[in-house]
This record gives C-alpha cells, sequence and structure tokens, in this order.
C-alpha cells in the first residue's frame, strides 16, 4: 500500500490524529495529547516546509546504474538511511487500537524484517520502557531505545535494562523534559549537564554500545554532545512538541553537521516526509533520518505490513532522486547537490 492509502485506512482510528495525506502538523497543531506542535504549532509545519524549500539539482548525464541506498550506522547495514523514529505512548496520543508493547513489537519487526532499525520511546509509566526493551532483546537487540533525561538513579535504572537487552544504541531525548505532560510528574525530568551525560556514556561504552543525543538543534549543543562522549547526534526539535518559535532543523542541519565533522554520526528528523526529503537530509549532512509520525499512521493502516510498504516506497523514492540527481551510492549525496 502507499503511504496515501494506509492513511485512508488509518483515518477514524487515531484519536486526535487525523491521518492526513499529507503530514504537515497543519490540522494537529497544539494538538497534545496527540501528534501536533506546542504553542502555536508552527515549528512542526515549519520543519516541513523548510524541506520542501531545499532545490534538488538533476543532473543526468552518466551511466547507467542502479542506486545503492544502503547505509552503515553503528556498525548495522541498513537497506536505506531511514529508521522509524521513537513514539512514547501510544494510546495517551493515537488512541486504543494498540498498545505500547504490540506497537513496539509490530513496528521493530517489520522495520528489522525491512532492513531497518526501529526506536523505542521512553514514559512516565515504567513498563513502557520495559517493554520496548523486551522486544528489543526478542529480536537479537535489532533496534535502538531511547531514555527520557529522567532523575539519576531513574535513569541508571533505566540503563541497566536498556543494555541488558544488548540494542544497536542507547539514546537519550535531551529535549524531552520539555513535554507539556512530563511537567511536574513523577519520575522527574530535568536538564543534563555535560558531566552527568558523560556518565551515561561511559556506562554505554563500557557495554560496548553507543550513546546517541536527541535534540541537538544548535552547533553549541553539538559541541556540548562530543564533549560528553556521545557517538551521535540527532538534530531534532521532538516535531515542534517540547518549544514553540524555534527553527527548522533543516535550517540548521548544514552548521551543525559542517561543526562535527565525522566525529559523530549525525541523524535528523522533523517533517521528513519522502525519499526526496531524505536525499535533501543527506545533501545537507546528514547520515541518516528519523521518521516517527509517518510510521504510527503505517501501523495504524497496514500493521507490520504497512511499516515494510512505507519502507519501501521512502526507498524507491529515494532510488529514482539519487538517480535524477547523478548519485550512485548515498555517499555521492554531497552538498552540491542542492541548494536553497
Amino acid at each position: 500500500m502507499s503511504y496515501a492509502e494506509l492513511a485512508e485506512a488509518a483515518r477514524g482510528q487515531m484519536g486526535n490524529c487525523k491521518a492526513c495525506r499529507v503530514c504537515d502538523g497543519r490540522a494537529c497543531r497544539n494538538c497534545i495529547p496527540g501528534p501536533g506542535a506546542k504553542g502555536t504549532g508552527m515549528v512542526a509545519i515549519r520543519n516541513y516546509d523548510a524541506w520542501q524549500s531545499v532545490m534538488l539539482h538533476m543532473d543526468t548525464i552518466h551511466e547507467p546504474y542502479l542506486p545503492d541506498t544502503s547505509v552503515t550506522l553503528f556498525g548495522r547495514k541498513l537497506s536505506l538511511p531511514v529508521m522509524v523514529g521513537p513514539l512514547g505512548d501510544v494510546n495517551r496520543h493515537y488512541g486504543p487500537k494498540y498498545d505500547m508493547e504490540t506497537y513496539n513489537d509490530v513496528m521493530l519487526r517489520a522495520a528489522a524484517g525491512a532492513g531497518s532499525l526501529g526506536w523505542t520511546g521512553d514514559g512516565l509509566a515504567a513498563s513502557l520502557h520495559e517493554g520496548a526493551c523486551r522486544a528489543i532483546s526478542g529480536l537479537d537487540g535489532c533496534g535502538i531505545c531511547t531514555i527520557k533525561p529522567w532523575s539519576k538513579d531513574v535513569v541508571r535504572d533505566k540503563l541497566r535494562i536498556a543494555l541488558t537487552a544488548h540494542p544497536v544504541a542507547v539514546a537519550m531525548d535531551i529535549d524531552g523534559a520539555g513535554l507539556p505532560f512530563l511537567k511536574g510528574q513523577q519520575p522527574p525530568a530535568g536538564a543534563k549537564g555535560v558531566s552527568q551525560l558523560r556518565e551515561i556514556a561511559k556506562a554505554c561504552h563500557a557495554a560496548d554500545t553507543p550513546f546517541v543525543l536527541k535534540g541537538i538543534m544548535t552547533e553549541r549543543g553539538a559541541e556540548k554532545a562530543m564533549k560528553a562522549g556521545a557517538d551521535g547526534i540527532v538534530v531534532s526539535n521532538h516535531g515542534g512538541r517540547v518549544q514553540d518559535g524555534v527553527e527548522a532543523t533543516a535550517t540548521v542541519l548544514p552548521e551543525i553537521s559542517r561543526a562535527v565533522g565525522d566525529d559523530l554520526v549525525v541523524l535528523v528528523d522533523g517533517g521528513i516526509r519522502s525519499g526526496v526529503d531524505v536525499f535533501r537530509a543527506l545533501a545537507l549532512g546528514a547520515n541518516a533520518v528519523l521518521m516517527c509520525r509517518p510510521f504510527v499512521v503505517a501501523v495504524y493502516g497496514g500493521g507490520g505490513q504497512g511499516v515494510m510498504d512505507l519502507l519501501a516506497q521512502l526507498q524507491g523514492e529515494l532510488a529514482d532522486t539519487m538517480e535524477m540527481c547523478g548519485a550512485e551510492t548515498v555517499s555521492d549525496i554531497t552538498d552540491d547537490l542542492v541548494s536553497w
């Protein structure tokens, strides 16, 4: 099924999510709980619009080739540079059709079956993280688990559970403390300094597991991530859900990518909706992208097959764009192939 067909099948089953044919943040602005962005809702819209303003440079004079969309991240070869982003509480935000454990099982298995990776989320209920780690463990570690910036003791306990699952990597969405539904809750979530993050990175490295910081939006933040010992970052404003009035991820990606060079794996999310957008992100300096909301629609509209169908659609769109722009491999997608 195409994404449009998956959205049609999911519509009416997703709580406050409208399962829009184009997931651009307009229909769900300021809809939390639900998929919307905080405040005016403009950050999610800005994320989507920014990618559309990046123009491609076509170059069709080249020898025939079959584009190679594969990429290696954290020692794992993926069929395409797209991973399924983390979701913390599917019931709260998308309705009762799936509980979190079932959603994670369906999503992770389908992503792995398509040669990609799924990321799992975290939430107030301890069972959300525990179930996510069980699902990853059941797939021989084929997934990346995300931990929110809880208090030190809570992070320690959740990290121990995560590392026992032997995931491809452990991530922390450091901007997650800004989520409206976490404010003033138990366990507490809050800011983390470089020294605190360094201790988490050391624990991951002791288990031979990469550590990724999600929520980087400035060159300064990327430099702090390097000082903290992170192996990768996700350029992300949490889909606009943690702070209104910030820039689009596409806008800040190039400067952040230049700042870290080859020292960190650079991932990006926020408004990426097509294989063309994936090409744009790679050209602006990302090694791969995360997409969340469209894959929730895919699960609700088509289950595991929906996830695989969407990944196949994105891979086909990316391959077509690579052929039309003269890029035989992902490493050939460079900044001279796009302009603003």
